[in-house]
């Protein structure tokens, strides 16, 4: 490789790999003479990149963390999901790390080469956050980037799609959508989009799609959306919409504490203070919803539906009522039996 620009950037690529690789390995790689890596090393070391030399008869080089931070090198795939994320967080609930974000996000575009910056477009433009905790906190799922990126294009561009999903039972499926928007929550990332086979809006996790493939059909420019904020269908979703009695609720307890408390999936967490959070949720009966509560184990305060706080009035007179001290009468109303240890029955005086 008579390129030296080019042969540095693939030398750093190599050595950002993490792992020890010697000089035999890097000059085969490169195509040049291990001479020439040594040279290419110092050249690196003078750009400001800390390249580490071990010892010995076989010897070794690596990238070590240094003092400074010199210039980046990502292929396109890093760039996106760096982007990905750095959207992700500034569209997050902490100010200081948003507003970071936010900054460093625009610095990062103005480097992307046009092919990335339309697709990083792209996903913001698409994007809706919904702000708030998904009960049953775990492991956020990963996110494939250049789905994410595909169906940003796709909701842009107003343009169907067809891909495979996995069900939360794992059953699967083939897809054939209109997309509408990306909703990210709480590192989690959904799609809504009209599902054509099933003539319904829906909502479809992102990290559960697979195989993504643009049709070049447009979606019907009469098509209305399913909510006028996406995020707040979403939230329905996330919540049980489709149950018959959704519940807003406070509970004076931390978010966090909360999400641990809750089963995964059974609704949507919000801030208010940080000893206290409001709960999105839902349910078909009323007794369940009152017993999920109940056994939170901690203060709670439902605000909606009127027919749970009802239900829970007379729930609660109830339990009071049997947990009330009762007169010492027997099972049902009988007169309690004598009580072996009172006084002695009097007894007949003696015969003379």
């Amino acid at each position: 490789m008579s390129d030296t620009p080019a042969r540095l950037l693939q030398l750093l690529t190599l050595l950002q790999t993490g792992r020890e690789r010697t000089g035999a390995e890097l000059a085969e790689r490169l195509g040049v003479s291990p001479r020439t890596v040594r040279r290419d090393i110092e050249r690196l070391r003078g750009l400001g990149y800390p390249v580490a030399a071990a010892l010995g008869a076989i010897g070794g080089y690596r990238l070590a963390s240094g003092t400074a931070m010199p210039p980046l090198l990502l292929d396109d795939e890093e760039a996106v999901a760096i982007a990905v994320g750095l959207h992700t967080a500034a569209g997050g609930t902490v100010a200081d790390v948003a507003e970071t974000s936010v900054r460093a996000l625009a610095k990062l575009e103005q480097v992307l080469p046009a092919r990335l910056r339309d697709r990083v477009t792209a996903l913001q433009e698409a994007t809706v956050p919904l702000y708030g905790l998904l009960t049953g906190g775990g492991d956020a799922p990963v996110t494939d980037p250049a789905v994410l990126t595909s169906l940003a294009t796709a909701c842009r561009r107003r343009e169907r799609v067809r891909f495979a999903y996995a069900a939360a039972d794992g059953a699967a499926s083939q897809r054939h959508a209109e997309p509408y928007r990306l909703v990210s929550a709480d590192h989690r990332w959904y799609l809504v989009a009209y599902d054509l086979d099933r003539a319904d809006w829906r909502t479809f996790r992102i990290d559960r799609i697979t195989g993504t493939r643009p049709t070049g059909a447009r979606c019907a420019p009469d098509r209305r959306p399913p909510a006028p904020d996406a995020a707040a269908f979403v939230a329905e979703s996330i919540t049980s919409h489709r149950a018959r009695h959704r519940a807003l609720v406070t509970l004076h307890t931390g978010i966090e504490d909360a999400a641990r408390r809750l089963p995964a999936g059974t609704g949507l967490l919000e801030p208010l203070t940080p000893g206290s959070c409001l709960l999105r949720t839902g349910g078909d009966a009323l007794d369940w919803l009152a017993y999920r509560l109940g056994f939170l184990g901690v203060p709670f305060e439902v605000h909606e539906p009127p027919e749970l706080i009802a239900y829970l009035r007379d729930l609660g007179t109830r339990l009071l009522d049997a947990a009330r001290p009762r007169e010492p009468d027997g099972p049902h109303g009988s007169p309690a039996p004598p009580d072996a240890s009172g006084p002695p029955a009097p007894t007949a005086p003696p015969t003379p």
